[in-house]
């Protein structure tokens, strides 16, 4: 005897890498398979549990291709959406892990091998191209602008919202959490974990805790010597991303660098000559493409007063923070910087330092020296993913529901929580689909 389901209430389970959640449906739902695999008889009631196979987005007419149509014809097309409905969350590395290479090492030995073939039929003396050379990418000096004012800009507005939306952080491990309330989860890892069974223990968080400080070596010249062991203390060290900026073109009093006029001469692999630079004009001192922004004092410091210029300063973050990163990436693609494979050392760049401070797992059979390898934007900018809360006004988060909750970076959700619209690229980690069970029972049944 056939039977008909509604889909007003109706919930299917969506099939992510670790988890199988449940997803809202209704009656845009594009149905492809219904499987029944099991039946329940709770009470008096007779319960069929089935897996449901669907396509979200609107239902299509007669005369038009569905989305599965058009992809079942070739089964090796990849899915053209750049961001997916449900992604994996942001790995967390163990200490004792190293990092993963951001190109493959087979990948770089092909890649060297292609290089050396194309170099034979070249001349040897060819000249190289900027930042090489030792001169600045000029199209790049307003970027190096943007992005350090961004960032200064990012921080002021960070202590602003810090007075209106609540953000935890545990006294004992580096775990945080944007809410009215920490969240019940037993993650803590610090100090005495055990004999707290992993509860943590929440206090006031500040902007060091949603940003935190990535500090490396300032260069006053970026093509010199590298830095060795014995002036690791005599060599100033500022913020990792300032240090870009300042590689990249931004001009700070307080730490100068070397700017060259003229190409480096190369007189071997590894060296190289100063062109002469004297029977050129005095240089003449310009002022910067843009102003600076400066950080203001805590004591300054000045909260919104209703809830417009929360929102508008929310916007203005998230668009500061998406700025910053943007920015950042595309300097880091002309200007080298490197990190430690085995600790969180970042160093900007042409090759790593040779301080050998390195306190990462089994550093003691490196001497202490770093695995230097190419850094990527999280390296540098790390996004710092809190658990994402559905509802700032409902109920807080449930220990038992904690496959169901999504996780989105620190500022974006401080930003989304103070009325900030939500960009699409954070989306597929905060499982906005993910339907959360009202109780416990219901959260049972998922498979």
């Amino acid at each position: 005897m056939a039977s008909t389901v509604s889909l007003s209430n109706t919930i299917g389970f969506c099939h992510t890498k670790h988890h199988h959640n449940i997803v809202k449906l209704n009656y845009t739902s594009n149905i492809l398979q219904i499987n029944t695999f099991s039946r329940r008889k709770i009470g008096y009631d007779d319960h069929i549990c089935f897996r449901l196979y669907c396509l979200s987005g609107p239902r299509k007419e007669n005369n038009q291709k569905s989305d599965y149509d058009a992809t079942s014809k070739d089964s090796g097309s990849k899915n053209r959406n750049e961001v997916p409905q449900n992604a994996d969350f942001h790995r967390h590395y163990s200490r004792k892990e190293k990092k993963p290479f951001p190109v493959p090492i087979v990948e770089l030995r092909r890649a060297a091998r292609e290089r050396i073939k194309k170099m034979k039929d070249e001349p040897r003396r060819k000249p190289m191209p900027a930042p090489k050379n030792g001169l600045l990418v000029k199209n790049l000096i307003p970027e190096a602008y943007d992005v350090y004012n961004a960032r200064i800009t990012l921080i002021n507005n960070l202590k602003k919202l810090l007075k209106v939306v609540p953000v935890h952080a545990c006294g004992w491990c580096s775990e945080i959490h944007v809410g009215p309330v920490g969240h019940p989860f037993k993650s803590c890892k610090g100090t005495q974990s055990n004999i707290r069974k992993g509860i943590h223990e929440w206090t006031n968080a500040h902007v060091e805790d949603i940003l935190i400080p990535i500090d490396a070596f300032h260069l006053y010249d970026r093509l010199g010597k590298r830095i060795t062991h014995e002036q690791r203390f005599s060599i100033p060290r500022i913020p990792a991303v300032v240090e870009l900026c300042i590689q990249a073109g931004v001009k700070i009093r307080e730490f100068p660098t070397k700017r060259r006029r003229k190409p480096i001469i190369r007189i071997g692999k590894k060296e190289f000559v100063d062109a002469d630079e004297s029977e050129l004009p005095d240089e003449v001192p310009d002022n910067p493409t843009q102003p600076l922004i400066a950080e203001i004092p805590d004591s300054d410091i000045v909260a919104p007063v209703n809830k417009e210029e929360v929102v508008h300063l929310a916007e203005e973050t998230l668009q500061a923070w998406e700025q910053m990163r943007k920015g950042t990436k595309r300097l880091m693609r002309m200007y080298h910087v490197r990190v430690c494979g085995y600790c969180p050392e970042i160093h900007v760049g042409p090759s790593g330092h040779k301080a050998q401070n390195c306190g990462a797992h089994k550093h003691q059979q490196r001497n202490g020296q770093h695995g230097w390898q190419s850094a990527v934007l999280d390296d540098l900018i790390p996004p710092r993913f809190v658990w994402h809360v559905p509802d700032v006004n409902g109920p807080p988060l449930e220990r038992e529901l904690k496959n169901f909750y999504g996780q989105a970076p620190a500022v974006v959700e401080m930003c989304i929580q103070a009325g900030a619209a939500l960009p699409e690229q954070y989306k597929s980690t905060m499982r906005l689909d993910v339907g959360i069970p009202s109780t416990l029972r219901e959260a049972e049944m998922v498979v």
